[in-house]
């Protein structure tokens, strides 16, 4: 009970450490943030019951406090605040700022149930570890959205940390719905680009390599647990077999009894492991979803390119249908104004006139609509860069965390089974 205690223990101060190293690593990777002078926790995981609702709805409620920790902001809101959320609510801010912000790589959430678990483990989401694994996960992200210079001084992300009433309603308010690009657009964009920016098809692979990589590693881990589980419960057998053996061995009977003790620690010991490489697996699969994330900012870069390359066409189009009246040669070309003519008779001088002089102000629109549209796409390109390049930094940072902390418990496990040992071996000598 005391090694699993302090196991626990030492769980919990990892976890803490960790989102020390995250607000740490992003203070110095990005530009002032608001995690410099305020204090974000998620909570006390609560299960509640709405019966207000003809089929009850079961969900788990969390508990958002946070507090000023810098004397010269002691001004801002009330200083401190406390309020509940559901998942619902996280996923909500989270559609929102994706949105909203289309050029950066929103951090993600936790999943809602369980994936790449060993077997025994469990994948009921309302099992109470697996909550407060989601309640550590779902801090990160404010913690991660709060490091973000940009997703920082959203006041609509402010508002989900402190204001309880309306908040809803001041998200659909903002109307960010409407800005979304439809799914029909994003896939016409993909395949009917003409000049891709290399940068950004390169991404896509990387994303997807990427979590190909992390997904073979939870497996590789899920399998090892389950292997790593099987040994060591079945070394429980040797407890029951020693003491069954003590039974009828009265001169080594409590050196077997001791042994069989030792047997049992060892077998037992494998719980609190598992439960520990669970927390590193939430973190990596926050990696599996970023994956996501990089795909959904080169989606956004292929409407908005799209849009670019559609701009230009109806500018080339306007200035050779103007070529073509100048030219006189409109009634010439295979088309319906072309049969038209043939049938009813050229334009008249003046009639070409109108037109000429109607294209030319259309031109004049399609400049404007243009430079526009290569402002835009020019700014989204460097804005994206420049938040892939934040995103790619403090993931080798992250990883280079989460692998040795790993390594770390590793060692520290395989110690206390050689301590195990070495008491089972001081046991046999005094047989």
């Amino acid at each position: 009970m005391a090694d699993e205690e302090q196991n626990k223990e030492f769980t919990s101060t990892k976890v803490e450490q960790n989102l020390r190293v995250i607000s740490d690593q992003t203070t110095k990777l990005s530009k002032p943030n608001l995690l410099q002078w305020l204090e974000i926790t998620v909570s006390e995981p609560e299960k509640r019951t709405n019966a207000s609702m003809k089929m009850q709805d079961t969900f788990i409620v969390y508990l958002i406090e946070t507090r000023v920790i810098d004397e010269n902001m002691k001004g801002y809101g009330e200083g401190a605040t406390s309020l509940w959320r559901r998942y619902s609510e996280f996923e909500l801010l989270r559609n929102y700022l994706d949105i909203t912000y289309p050029s950066v790589v929103v951090p993600p959430l936790p999943e809602k149930k369980a994936s790449y678990t060993w077997q025994n483990a469990s994948t009921d989401k309302f099992d109470p570890d697996f909550i407060e694994r989601r309640r550590q996960a779902l801090e990160v992200f404010l913690l991660r959205v709060g490091a973000h210079p940009t997703l920082c001084l959203d006041k609509t992300f402010l508002g989900f940390m402190q204001k309880e009433n309306g908040w809803k309603e001041s998200v659909y308010a903002t109307d960010f719905q409407s800005k979304a690009d439809s799914r029909l657009k994003a896939l016409s964009a993909s395949f009917r680009l003409k000049k891709p920016d290399r940068r950004f098809e390169e991404l896509k692979n990387y994303s997807n390599e990427l979590q190909n990589n992390i997904s073979n590693i939870l497996r590789i881990r899920a399998r090892i647990c389950d292997k790593l589980y099987g040994i060591h419960k079945v070394h429980g057998n040797y407890a029951r077999v020693f003491s069954e053996w003590s039974g009828i061995e009265k001169d080594i009977a409590e050196a077997l009894q001791s042994s069989g003790h030792y047997m049992d620690v060892y077998a037992s010991s494998v719980d609190a492991t598992l439960e520990e490489e669970e927390q590193y697996a939430d973190q990596l699969k926050e990696y599996l979803a970023f994956g996501e994330a990089l795909r959904s900012v080169c989606r956004k870069y292929e409407c908005v390119q799209y849009d670019l390359e559609r701009a230009e066409d109806n500018l080339s189009y306007k200035a050779s249908q103007k070529d073509l009246l100048v030219q006189g040669k409109a009634a010439g070309s295979f088309s319906l104004s072309g049969m038209k003519t043939k049938l009813f008779g050229s334009d008249t001088p003046e009639q070409r006139d109108v037109k000429i002089k109607q294209l030319e102000e259309q031109i004049v629109q399609a400049e404007v609509e243009l430079r526009q549209t290569q402002e835009e796409t020019q700014k989204f390109v460097e804005a994206a860069l420049r938040d892939i390049d934040r995103f790619k930094r403090q993931k080798v940072k992250d990883l280079k965390e989460i692998f040795t902390n790993y390594a770390i418990m590793q060692i520290k496990q395989c110690k206390k089974g050689i301590a195990i040992w070495t008491s089972a071996k001081d046991c046999f000598g005094k047989m």
